[in-house]
């Protein structure tokens, strides 16, 4: 059964390459600038970007440098970030003769769009582009802002080494 699993994978054009270096792109030097986005939440930028980074830099044998050397550039935007309720309580009280319902949110989703491309810094070819990638995670909500603000933290970050991840894949592996 595994011999016919293997078989099928090799032979619909996916390669698996454990040595680190790029499936079918020559990568010398790879720059990958501080992300762009629209993030009120301080330092996400460096934060993302240090992300990404990490995930080349633990698994592919490419050369991280500065732009100016690099011969191919990763360049990312992050243009959407939202949160939605995404559970809450409703409790009512009788106040001065008339119920009120309060609505109380206990968790929320934020999601997260980016819009990534590897350029050839040479030529200024597009080598690839998603303008439309997308993850999201769930984080709770309560009394205590700067839990409410940790929380959201950690939701951003857990994003991060998602969408990290589909990067370097469709970089590394290109698929």
């Amino acid at each position: 059964m595994t011999l016919i699993a293997l078989s099928a994978c090799l032979g619909c054009g996916y390669h698996i390459r454990a040595d680190g270096r790029p499936v079918g792109i020559d990568i010398k030097g790879l720059a990958i600038p501080l992300m762009e986005s629209t993030s009120s939440v301080e330092g996400f930028e460096a934060d993302f970007t240090g992300i990404i980074r990490d995930e080349f830099i633990s698994h592919a044998r490419v050369p991280l440098v500065g732009e100016e050397e690099a011969d191919k550039v990763l360049r990312g935007r992050i243009y959407d970030i939202s949160a939605q309720p995404l559970t809450y309580s409703a409790q009512q009280q009788e106040v001065a003769g008339r119920t009120i319902t309060y609505e109380t949110t206990s968790s929320r989703r934020l999601k997260i769009r980016l819009d990534v491309s590897l350029l050839d810094r040479d030529s200024g070819k597009v080598i690839w582009h998603d303008d439309s990638m997308e993850e999201e995670a769930r984080f709770e909500v309560g009394s205590d802002p700067l839990i409410n603000r940790y929380n959201q933290k950690q939701a951003l970050l857990r994003i991060a080494r998602q969408l990290a991840k589909r990067v370097y894949l469709k970089t590394m592996e290109r698929f």
